[in-house]
């Protein structure tokens, strides 16, 4: 056998040659599963990475948050959804007013005082405002006393009479006689966008105090003329308590309002996208720092 193999070398050459085909093949085959599963452990690691940094990303919006009051999502109507919290000892330190300082304190929150048309309008005439006193950083405002003649009547009779339904739902919760409240100032339009803070009024998002803040203030309430979600992110209200972070999300025609004291610490996340647009209107015990309606001459 070995005569007849060294007498055929075409015989050897192409068993040799045969050889080096099926071997070729076998490390071409090698290399591309080799790079098949390389590029899938690469997606895999991507889809991986993308996932954590998604997650990441919602954590750092939600992390914070302890309860969700009420979502932008839900109607909190017919009845106000209320939150009671026992009253700081602030109270001690100033002048009573019987009828009217706080004997109980707590939030809630509403959606039935005024309808999304309502607050549309409202929005409006605050765009309208505000695109010639908007400040050049992330938060600009518009007292509504001072921007009432520039808005005209139209803004005037929508304003008083959603201004008297909210102090008579804030009588009604917190047990007051309503003509013993009254309207303080600063009561404002507000308008929030991502836009990097310019000076440290633009810097929105700080913990505060109302009643330390502003002196006047015994109860504060919020008109939301936008929504949530669909019109800005971020841009949420947060009750800062002991025991967690409590959140109310903006939904247009939504009134949320609370005791001033420091039994509601709270603060605005920044908004990530889009402009959030509400009104303050606020009450005062003392007739010294009383302010009227707006109106027209």
């Amino acid at each position: 056998m070995a005569l007849l193999r060294a007498r055929n070398p075409k015989a050897s050459n192409a068993a040799e040659i045969e050889k080096k085909i099926k071997r070729g093949n076998a490390l071409r085959q090698g290399s591309l599963w080799q790079s098949s599963r390389t590029l899938f452990t690469l997606l895999l690691v991507a889809v991986c990475v993308t996932a954590v940094a998604t997650w990441l990303y919602l954590t750092s919006l939600d992390g914070d948050i302890t309860e969700t009051l009420a979502s932008q999502r839900e109607m909190v109507s017919p009845q106000p959804r209320v939150f009671s919290v026992q009253c700081s000892e602030d109270y001690e330190n100033h002048k009573r007013y019987p009828g009217c300082t706080p004997q109980r304190c707590g939030r809630a929150v509403t959606d039935a005082m005024v309808t999304r048309e309502e607050a549309h309008a409202l929005r409006r005439l605050a765009e309208r405002g505000l695109a010639l006193a908007g400040s050049e950083g992330g938060a600009s405002i518009l007292d509504l006393h001072s921007g009432a003649l520039s808005m005209g009547k139209q803004f005037v009779n929508i304003y008083r009479d959603v201004r008297e339904r909210i102090q008579a739902v804030v009588a009604e919760m917190f047990g007051l006689d309503p003509t013993l409240m009254y309207l303080t100032k600063p009561t404002f339009f507000s308008r929030i966008n991502s836009t990097a803070a310019k000076t440290q009024h633009d810097e929105y998002w700080h913990p505060h105090i109302d009643k330390v803040t502003y002196g006047s203030f015994d109860y504060t309430s919020l008109l939301y003329l936008s929504d949530y979600g669909s019109d800005f992110t971020g841009g949420r209200f947060v009750f800062m308590d002991e025991n967690g972070n409590r959140t109310v999300e903006p939904r247009a025609g939504r009134v949320s309002f609370f005791s001033s004291g420091s039994e509601n610490l709270h603060r605005v996340e920044k908004v990530t996208w889009g402009t959030r647009y509400a009104i303050t209107v606020s009450f005062t015990c003392d007739p010294a720092h009383a302010i009227a309606d707006p109106t027209l001459p």
